[in-house]
């Protein structure tokens, strides 16, 4: 590596919701990403509380990839972590460069004050510029010195969202090469993709509706029964959603649960690269926006020589489309 060693301290999720191998890998790529180009990285992570799940995943995974003597799960309000000690972690964040804050989880200002650089990074574009502008949601923006998102658009005149009066950064998510590589063996799925069929409310602003994936895969039903392709998508539903799902299974859609295949970053990655691709049907908020998204699963499928068909967020102007 070229340039300055720095020591950069991540805060994400990965035990919050334990057995989600996909958000795993969202943190992961930028604390393994960053940890090969040289740098001195550390993860924290603050809870509530550590349930029994929580923390033992977090163990596994801590252990899994080498991290265990550079990472802790925090109990908010407290020095109780599991990993590193406290006060290892705080002359960890003494000497810290940056602060790279997903979603600003971190608020700990003992662990923040130090750093001269301190990045609110935004992985859910449009709906967090919502919440904050529209609903009065504290996205915990407060005490960050850079704004970074992967929604490309933000701010851009194309993209209707506001931007609660800060100056965002567009970015692409990363992919630790050398943890995501080519797959060589042949697929044994069709198209797949790994995702909520809700995840959260929807929001109104000036008479356009930012909703779920369930109200962009309404549309595309269809889809399944006119494809040549079997379509195998991850879905955690709701078995209460009974028309959905009749609807799914009526027009072709093989269903598979994400707590069976993707319960962990291990199956999440056997998963996507057992799949002939992906068919990523985005969350209609993402589509209505504008703003620019591009999924960090759909990055993984890249990486490892799957292609991807992906629902058009207003990316095409920053990314190279039309090869797969």
């Amino acid at each position: 590596m070229t340039g300055e060693i720095l020591r950069i301290l991540v805060s994400g999720m990965v035990a919050g919701v334990p057995a989600h191998g996909g958000a795993t890998w969202a943190v992961l790529q930028y604390v393994l990403g960053l940890g090969r180009l040289g740098h001195d990285v550390w993860l924290v992570e603050p809870v509530e509380q550590v349930l029994p799940e929580s923390g033992a995943y977090f163990r596994q995974t801590m252990d899994r990839f080498g991290l265990q003597e550079r990472a802790a799960l925090l109990v908010e309000g407290t020095a109780e972590t599991i990993g590193v000690p406290y006060t290892r972690l705080a002359e960890a964040a003494t000497g810290a460069d940056v602060v790279i804050n997903i979603a600003g989880m971190l608020t700990e200002e003992r662990l923040l004050e130090h750093a001269p650089i301190r990045v609110y990074l935004d992985l859910d574009p449009a709906f967090t510029q919502l919440w904050h502008g529209v609903e009065g949601i504290d996205m915990r923006f407060d005490g960050h010195t850079h704004f970074v998102t992967v929604g490309q658009a933000i701010g851009r005149p194309d993209c209707p969202v506001p931007t609660a009066d800060r100056h965002w950064l567009g970015t692409l998510p990363p992919v630790s090469l050398p943890d995501w590589p080519r797959a060589t063996e042949p697929p044994r799925l069709g198209l797949t993709t790994v995702g909520n069929w809700r995840g959260y409310g929807s929001v109104e602003h000036e008479g356009i509706h930012y909703g779920q994936r369930a109200h962009s895969m309404r549309a595309l039903l269809a889809l399944a029964a006119r494809s040549a392709l079997k379509i195998e998508p991850a879905i955690a539903i709701h078995a209460d959603e009974k028309p959905d799902l009749a609807a799914l299974s009526a027009n072709g859609w093989r269903l598979h649960d994400p707590a069976e295949v993707a319960a962990t970053p291990d199956r999440y990655q056997r998963f996507l690269q057992d799949s002939k691709g992906e068919l990523g049907v985005s969350k209609s908020g993402y589509v209505r926006s504008r703003c620019g998204w591009f999924s960090d699963r759909s990055a993984c499928y890249l990486a490892s020589g799957r292609p991807v068909v992906a629902q058009d967020t207003g990316f095409l102007p920053y990314l190279p489309t039309g090869l797969g």
